[in-house]
């Protein structure tokens, strides 16, 4: 079908013409429930049907954001402000210092070595010189623990596969080792070779669109062919499961993890000074997260939210490794532990407390030894070795820019080691933490951040972001792309949503499967607050959301269409009745369950699914739906039909459009071109239709 034969279909007072997609007669029989599902089509993402439709979309899309009178000088502001010198903290591997820089614009970090800190650095590892456009971008770098060899990983067009290559330290050559069809895998080293993680090659045309199963692990040893990796580990009894394996730098412990079938993962260890040993399993439970930290002798040091659902550290001997002999090392705190990062002998613990962090130094027995004093309010990384003095971190909060501190340990002094120099007002900006009540009467924080000197008159402009998944935590962090809408007198307001690990595995099951409505309540709730509160009005309110934040947005401006005047679902999970029949969609059922589970949770899942919750006649918000052709975590099939669908059934004078990029996927490794366009037309959009000026 070629794009002439796509008839349009009027439907808005602005003129557009929306591409009209064919529908087919397919219907679904859940639990006896007949479900129709007439845009099935597009699921074939590789058909000419559907790249036809996409061709259109994009045409009529194109159109429109072209149109938008300030488009190019927010484009040119865009990327003034992202031009600005970005650094990681350096780490130490085998005597040398590395690092990423950006200069500015370049689409991807370039990796540099020094010999010695503050040294003259070297260009190590450069991915732009990996494709002509910046879509290869770096995933991983993995040293040798004999200090020979660097395996690096990369992923093609912001997929999920990851292919392997070699470095030869000794000559910074590439030797002629290459990996394909890896995917979630890091290299674990023992000796000269590494253990990874891969499917079987997948059928042709069906790369980024059909169910992984049966992740296998493979030893790859240098200088030989990927035909004659071993096959290490698999198990068939179980092939929607992970199974990844990870080695300590002494190579005297090997880990097996296994998960992907509950909240969390069972754990596995393997004694590599007994000739032979085989695996014994550590944990009982998979709905638990257990992470080895650090080793010592027999001893293993594990973070673990076992008896502690705000987190602890417990330690385990490799002689009695069942979790029934674990000792407590650290006990679970009234705030959330979030991270632990052992350097020099000594631990520093990170906690959360209202979505920001605090951090403390502890000994390898478990004594706080005092607090760091961070700059305010924000978030932090350490970086460092378990051996050596050095010790590095980096602060951000959302009106600073990822800065450096080298820690001295011993005295607990921070020394400005690297500070970004951003085109911006820095001390123009404010941010501030409110706390309001849900529907049923849960206290949520969230972020506000504006310009100084804002009047609550409620005609400011907002921007509002949220996530509520996966246990994954939302912190403060900055974002150069933020700048020309907080200029323009637009409020950023970040919400914490429930399902979150904001505050511990009981905040996360809050929002997980029959509990999920709370997460979208919570987001209406923050929406509702504002406009109480005089911040804004319903018409200068934009929704923004990105993967299960994609659904928030779908969930959120489908039940009410009335709050919000601009929705943008970016990559997101709109088919809530078969997200799990592609990819890796299957290890989502943790959170959402699925509509096979049972009649009550198919119910429950069609009662939200944004695709099944579009009404005919509906007046919906100004929709900018994003996705991206190479998405194989969240298939563009979501995106896709929910567009079609609510195309056919919007009513009124809102642009109701889908942007689908091309050598893209779900948003890791885009190259910042890519990124500055999107967030262009994004940003446009928002500000063309809550009629927000430029300056």
């Amino acid at each position: 079908m070629t794009m002439a034969t796509l008839t349009t279909v009027s439907a808005s007072a602005q003129g557009i013409q929306y591409p009209k997609a064919d529908k087919d007669g397919t219907v679904d029989n859940y639990f006896g429930t007949e479900v129709a599902d007439p845009y099935r089509w597009l699921e074939n993402d590789t058909s000419a049907k559907t790249a036809a439709w996409v061709e259109a979309e994009n045409k009529v899309t194109n159109d429109y954001l072209s149109k938008i009178p300030f488009r190019q000088k927010l484009l040119k502001r865009l990327t003034e402000v992202s031009n600005y010198e970005k650094l990681s903290a350096p780490v130490k591997h085998h005597g040398k210092w590395y690092f990423y820089k950006n200069d500015g614009l370049q689409n991807q970090y370039v990796m540099y070595v020094m010999d010695e800190l503050g040294g003259e650095p070297r260009v190590f590892l450069d991915p732009n010189k990996l494709s002509t456009d910046g879509t290869v971008a770096l995933k991983g770098v993995y040293f040798s623990n004999n200090g020979k060899y660097a395996a690096y990983s990369v992923s093609r067009s912001g997929s999920d596969w990851q292919e392997f290559y070699v470095i030869d330290l000794a000559t910074g050559q590439l030797t002629n080792d290459h990996i394909e069809w890896a995917k979630f895998s890091g290299a674990a080293w023992l000796g000269d070779g590494f253990y990874y993680s891969a499917y079987d090659a997948p059928t042709k045309g069906k790369e980024f669109s059909n169910v992984n199963a049966g992740h296998k692990i493979y030893y790859h040893k240098i200088g030989t062919p990927q035909s004659a990796d071993v096959l290490f580990y698999q198990n068939a009894a179980y092939p929607m499961r992970f199974y990844t394996a990870s080695t300590n730098d002494e190579e005297t412990m090997m880990f097996l993890y296994e998960d992907g079938a509950g909240a969390g993962n069972h754990l596995y260890v393997r004694d590599l000074r007994v000739p032979n040993s085989q695996f014994t399993q550590m944990t009982a439970d998979m709905e638990y997260r257990y992470s080895p930290i650090h080793t010592e002798g027999d001893k293993i040091f594990l973070f673990t939210n076992y008896g502690a659902p705000k987190n602890h550290i417990m330690t385990a001997d490799i002689r009695h490794p069942g979790v029934q002999d674990w000792q407590e090392l650290v006990a679970e705190q009234q705030n959330v532990l979030s991270d632990v990062s052992v350097i020099n002998g000594k631990m520093i613990l990170t906690y959360s407390k209202d979505a920001s962090d605090h951090a403390y130094v502890y000994d390898l027995d478990g004594k706080q030894l005092r607090e760091v004093t961070l700059p305010s309010v924000g978030s932090v990384g350490f970086t460092g070795d378990e051996k050596e003095p050095e010790c590095f971190y980096t602060f951000t909060s959302f009106t600073v820019p990822g800065t450096i501190y080298r820690y001295d340990i011993a005295t607990g002094e921070s020394t400005l080691y690297a500070k970004p120099s951003v085109k911006f007002r820095q001390d123009d900006f404010v941010s501030e933490q409110v706390f309001f009540q849900s529907k049923d009467g849960t206290r949520i924080p969230m972020f506000l951040t504006y310009k100084k000197g804002m009047r609550r008159n409620g005609k400011n402009p907002v921007y509002l972001y949220g996530y509520g998944g996966f246990n994954i935590s939302l912190g403060p962090s900055f974002s150069a792309t933020r700048i020309p809408f907080l200029e323009n007198g637009g409020i950023y307001a970040q919400v914490t949503l429930r399902g979150g690990g904001e505050y511990g595995e009981e905040w996360h099951q809050a929002g997980t499967k029959t509990h999920k409505q709370n997460v979208f309540d919570d987001f209406i709730g923050a929406a509702e607050w504002l406009i109480k509160e005089q911040y804004t009005n319903k018409d200068k309110l934009a929704i923004v959301g990105g993967s299960n934040g994609g659904l928030l947005v779908g969930a959120c401006m489908t039940q009410r269409p009335d709050l919000f005047r601009v929705a943008i679902p970016q990559v997101g999970v709109m088919d809530m009745l078969r997200y799990h029949k592609f990819t890796i969609g299957w290890n989502w059922a943790p959170d959402y369950g699925t509509s096979e589970d049972s009649k009550e949770m198919f119910e429950y899942l069609r009662g939200y699914s944004p695709l099944h919750n579009l009404k005919p006649g509906t007046s919906y918000p100004a929709t900018l739906v994003t996705t991206a052709d190479h998405d194989d975590r969240v298939v563009p099939a979501h995106s896709f039909k929910f567009a079609a669908t609510l195309q056919e059934c919007h009513q009124g004078s809102n642009p109701v459009l889908i942007r689908i990029d091309t050598k893209a996927g779900h948003g890791g490794g885009k190259p910042l071109a890519k990124v500055l366009e999107e967030q262009a037309d994004i940003y446009g959009f928002i500000m063309q239709n809550i009629d927000m000026r430029f300056k």
